[in-house]
């Protein structure tokens, strides 16, 4: 049998349903054949269960009979067996290529597997699921199990997938079980929802991480960027993570129409550079006596940029002085681009604390000002739009 086709035995001619006008001879036979055939294939508006109706009624054989002068029946049918299971697989490759076309949703049986995924039933046709196709949910309920072994716990159920591959000429029908768990729960997501999850496959870039729904079942997966696993400087994901590790992550990105997630861990924790300088660089011996500098701060070279910010911070109203207190150097790089923080730190004396970071340089600016954090948000916004 092939991979991705396969027929099912049909009944007797009697059994078939027959649509169209009534054929009262066998001249018409095949002009009322092609007609139904090709009714049957209008799906760009059908919903599942047209689909379904249309594919019963679709005409694939008939018995003719004429009367002599005698009054005898005589059978004229033409058709065959063979005819008819090659009209229904016909008819059923349009069938797949409407699924397909349209997004539907198709529940089939699985009947079996081999090496490379499961094999499902659709209609008269068997099709291709592969296993990197499968929901996570199978994974993860199946904790520690191969693929393999995973597989042979399902032959017999019933399985929701998605037409990703139609191709009848090469007898190819492709199946997806994560597209379909895409269409139903991509729409309870949001970014910055927050998931209890567990970590799948590791590569260099990345960790891919299933989330957790409240039925306890694990349906969506997404990537946490090497650079969303910790605040620290990451060479290696595989020094953080294991496969099988329970974690939480943050949405931070949603992709619908490539059906990609973007996670952090990371930024379920504040960011150190956030509060103080202090927090960057601990005072505790650990660190290289460059690591902070307070000492002639005047003397201390803005980072690039900073300075066109500084003039447009002054001229500000309610902003008096800034200048920068101090500096220090991180053990990590972050980002070269120049990035610029108001601290959570409170205000002592109307001075509220700026942080920029570029590579591993972090500087500690000191705002002297009668706004308020709002107050110098708003104004940090202006300035950065008239600073190109």
């Amino acid at each position: 049998m092939p991979l991705y086709s396969a027929t099912l035995a049909l009944g007797s001619v009697s059994q078939l349903f027959i649509t169209g006008d009534a054929i009262a001879s066998s001249k018409n036979h095949n002009s009322c054949s092609v007609s139904c055939v090709f009714n049957h294939i209008n799906f760009s508006k059908l919903s599942h269960k047209s689909l379904c109706k249309k594919r019963s009624s679709v005409f694939a054989a008939s018995r003719v009979s004429n009367t002599d002068n005698s009054g005898l029946v005589h059978d004229t049918s033409t058709s065959t067996d063979e005819d008819l299971q090659e009209a229904r697989i016909s008819a059923d490759w349009k069938v797949a290529k409407a699924y397909s076309d349209s997004g539907l949703i198709y529940e089939g049986m699985i009947e079996g597997y081999n090496g490379g995924g499961l094999l499902v039933r659709f209609h008269s046709l068997v099709g291709f699921l592969p296993f990197p196709q499968l929901s996570p949910s199978h994974f993860c309920k199946e904790r520690g199990k191969s693929l393999q072994d995973i597989a042979k716990g399902l032959p017999g159920s019933l399985i929701s997938v998605k037409v990703i591959q139609v191709d009848e000429e090469h007898k190819k029908l492709i199946f997806s079980e994560k597209e379909a768990v895409w269409s139903k729960f991509s729409e309870q997501i949001n970014v910055g929802d927050i998931f209890e999850a567990r970590v799948g496959s590791i590569e260099d870039y990345g960790a891919f991480v299933h989330l957790r729904f409240p039925d306890g079942l694990y349906h969506l997966t997404g990537l946490v960027h090497v650079s969303e696993v910790s605040w620290d400087l990451v060479q290696d994901v595989r020094d953080i993570l294991n496969e099988g590790d329970d974690v939480r992550v943050k949405i931070i990105n949603i992709d619908r129409v490539k059906s990609r997630i973007t996670l952090s861990i990371k930024q379920l924790e504040e960011d150190p550079l956030l509060e103080t300088l202090d927090k960057v660089i601990p005072q505790d011996g650990s660190v290289g006596p460059d690591s902070l500098s307070t000492d002639n701060s005047s003397n201390i070279e803005p980072l690039p940029g900073l300075e066109a910010i500084f003039e447009e911070l002054v001229r500000e109203d309610g902003i008096d002085d800034v200048r920068i207190n101090r500096q220090g150097f991180e053990k990590r790089v972050v980002s070269q681009d120049l990035q610029l923080w108001l601290s959570n730190s409170p205000a002592v004396n109307q001075k509220f604390t700026l942080l920029a970071r570029a590579g591993r340089q972090v500087q500690e600016i000191q705002l002297t000002t009668t706004l308020d954090q709002e107050g110098i948000k708003k104004a940090l916004q202006r300035v950065l739009e008239r600073v190109p």
